[in-house]
């Protein structure tokens, strides 16, 4: 060995006897991930040849990332980057989502605290204010996806306000249109009167609260309530036809009664509909304002009159009480009852559900309102069969009864929404003699009178389509290869949300199921488990503890424990402990470095019966930690790794080879010098999904890596002992 090779030698492991330092490293490695193209399947050697598909769910571009942000995209980072080691062309298509009415709702708080409101605005100046907003964070949130390791294919990257996206978007609705499965209707509708938009029914938080329910005497009946102030129109009194106690009264009856503002002519009604097993048996109905009652209207063809207007105030119907808002007014209903006799008892701990807009907790006000809707029963009947053909696999395997039951128990999809930011909807409206025509069309329909539509899509309609439209559908190059994806990976929360509507539309469009398998992960709590959220000031940004610790050390401590569909308590303290992990990988090289870099380790040794176990026993653990990552065990495989790399490696195999090192013969030294130099690059090569910062910068440094060939491109090891 000549002076030039010593020094070399010592400068590669004099690196590591300075700490491991992440924030000296991530950013420089990503640079070289990103710029050798390798990202791109298209670029990946030769021996890449089956593709393997993840399409990222788009983070919503009006904020920073949170912690669940950070385990998705370390959980399809790992997939991602094992199956491209294993020799796939793997593809990970990144996004942004303009995420419709969640932006509107984050931008409208800007502009309160600026003492401004959406209400008035130009329509043209609104949209134009949100979309610099939305872009401005959607770069900001690009650059964090990136600082997180994300080995994404940023050159196919989509965001869903791209112009073919919105084309396609619109020509989906047209289509569905002509073929009958979106129509026009008048039906109830969940209204929010804080922000002016009907919701659908994911987007409402259902809740179990404590009411007090009211018995009023209605006429000769007794009729139950939680919501007095929505009583003011009632004029039909309903019954069952089949309950004795009201045999003497007959449909159609024409009765007088003694009501909130005075009397009133009310008209008996007989439907099935009514349980005689729930209160007295009687009901009143309120058409306008509840869509059981608003069926039965229609169905006996009954007069329909809102009481509550679109801000939540009293019409004109209520007298005096014109123009109060609903939150104040159920008392003063109730005293009025009550000066009349007609107040007969309370249930002060009645429970019941109460809608919620999920943005903003204002109580829903079901509302009638002419919206776009989707016929969802023939829709769900094509997702239903394709899990029952085996196509769609759910992890964890309960989540499969959550997702039939949403397909089973349907109801018609509203998807117009009263706001600015989103896709226009593609449609007109004229007046004629026979009511409201509607048509879907990007161009003005040919004659007079046609209006457009000023409505936009609920977002879940576009993003519902995120697979097909991030693969290119129909006509991508693409498609072909890429479509249907292997793995959605989300939220489990998303399961009635986003997951059916990417299903039925894959199937509509496509014929073909959008992916294989559904992995589903929890939410990331706090360290006591507690939901994070700002007004609680608990919310842990994941980028400080990045800057803290290194980005690998908060992967590991996301993945490890993390069953899917578990949530997950993040605590700082674990990811510190995975730092120490990080300098201990760290610490291992240099000894490693220490004791073969004056050795040509090319060639296998003869190995002798102790090392022969220690070799199956990283052979064993090859072929562990490829099946748990293929069968998307990932918190088995990460903790496998670490406590090889950590127990095993460092605490014994290297203790036990250190005489060697120092007296052993030469055939010994080499043996054990070959086999510490294996185990490292072995490990390096296993947690390079895991922990892909410090394992690419410590290959990058090793002297056998003369071309600087790029860990991420490795081939994964195969264990000699299971058969591949």
């Amino acid at each position: 060995m000549n002076e030039n090779t010593e020094g070399k030698i010592s400068n590669v492991a004099g690196k590591f006897l300075k700490p491991y330092d992440p924030k000296a490293t991530e950013g420089e490695i990503y640079k070289k991930w990103e710029e050798s193209g390798f990202f791109n399947p298209d670029n990946l050697p030769e021996r890449h040849k089956k593709p393997f598909t993840i399409v990222m769910p788009p983070p919503n571009a009006n904020g920073d990332l949170h912690a669940g942000h950070t385990l998705f995209i370390t959980l399809e980072d790992i997939m991602t980057r094992f199956r491209r080691m294993q020799g796939y062309k793997a593809l990970w298509i990144p996004g942004a989502d303009h995420a419709g009415f969640e932006t509107q709702v984050v931008y409208e708080k800007k502009l309160e605290k600026e003492g401004r409101s959406r209400f008035g605005m130009d329509r043209e100046e609104l949209y134009k204010e949100i979309l610099n907003f939305t872009l401005e964070n959607k770069r900001n949130m690009e650059a964090q996806v990136r600082s997180l390791g994300a080995s994404c294919d940023w050159s196919r990257e989509k965001f869903t306000l791209d112009e073919d996206v919105v084309e396609k978007t619109q020509e989906t609705f047209i289509k569905m249109f002509k073929e009958g499965i979106v129509y026009r209707g008048k039906r109830t509708v969940n209204w929010c009167s804080k922000h002016q938009t009907s919701l659908s029914e994911v987007e409402t938080e259902s809740t179990e609260e404590v009411s007090p329910f009211y018995y009023f005497k209605y006429g000769p009946f007794e009729i139950g309530t939680v919501r007095p102030e929505t009583k003011f129109g009632d004029k039909y009194v309903v019954m069952n036809p089949d309950d004795k106690r009201y045999a003497e009264y007959t449909h159609g009856q024409k009765i007088n009664v003694e009501w909130i503002n005075g009397a009133i002519e009310a008209t008996v009604i007989k439907d099935e509909v009514v349980d005689m097993e729930f209160g007295t048996g009687v009901m009143t109905i309120t058409p306008w304002h509840s869509q059981t009652d608003f069926e039965l209207a229609k169905k006996h063809n009954l007069d329909i009159e809102q009481i509550i207007d679109w801000h939540g105030k009293l019409l004109p119907i209520a007298g005096e009480l014109t123009g109060l808002n609903i939150k104040e007014v159920r008392q003063k209903v109730v005293d009025k009852l009550k000066e009349k006799g007609l107040l007969v008892k309370i249930d002060e701990k009645y429970q019941n559900i109460i809608k919620r807009c999920y943005k903003c907790n204002t109580i829903i006000e079901p509302q009638i309102k002419d919206q776009w809707f989707v016929k969802m029963e023939p829709l769900a009947k094509l997702a239903l069969n394709s899990v029952d053909k085996g196509e769609i696999k759910f992890i964890p395997d309960n989540y499969e009864k959550i997702f039939r039951y949403w397909m089973t128990n349907t109801i018609d999809w509203n998807i117009s929404r009263q706001i600015v930011w989103g896709i226009p909807i593609p449609a007109w409206f004229r007046t004629t003699p026979n009511g409201i025509e509607a048509t879907a069309s990007k161009e003005k329909p040919e004659g007079d009178g046609w209006e457009k539509d000023q409505d936009t899509f609920d977002t879940w309609f576009s993003s519902g389509q995120w697979p097909l439209f991030a693969t290119g559908y129909p006509e991508g190059k693409d498609f072909p290869n890429y479509y249907p994806t292997d793995v959605m990976e989300t939220g489990h929360d998303l399961i009635f949300k986003w997951v059916p509507r990417m299903v039925i539309f894959g199937l509509y469009l496509s014929g073909k199921a959008p992916f294989h398998t559904v992995y589903l992960h929890g939410l990331v709590n706090d360290a006591k488990g507690k939901k994070m959220s700002k007004s609680k000031g608990n919310v842990i940004n994941p980028l400080a503890l990045t800057e803290k610790y290194g980005t690998d050390a908060l992967r590991m401590a996301l993945i490890v424990g993390n069953t899917p569909g578990t949530d997950l308590s993040l605590q700082e303290d674990k990811v510190k402990a995975y730092k120490h992990f990080a300098n201990k990988l760290w610490n291992i090289t240099r000894f490693v470095l220490e004791n073969t870099n004056n050795t040509d380790l090319s060639e296998k040794p003869e190995l002798t019966e102790g090392m022969i176990d220690v070799e199956a026993q990283l052979q064993a653990l090859i072929s562990d930690i490829t099946k748990d990552i293929e069968e998307y065990r990932f918190y088995l495989a990460g903790e496998k790794i670490y406590h090889y790399v950590w127990h095993t490696f460092a605490d014994i195999i290297i203790e036990a080879c250190k005489k060697d090192l120092i007296i052993g013969t030469p055939e010994k030294k080499y043996e054990v010098q070959w086999f510490l130099n294996h185990a490292l690059t072995t490990s390096l090569k296993l947690l390079q999904p895991f922990m892909p910062f410090i394992s690419e910068e410590i290959w990058q440094s090793l002297p056998g890596n003369k071309s600087k060939s790029l860990l991420m491109i490795e081939e994964w090891p195969v264990s000699s002992d299971n058969g591949k």
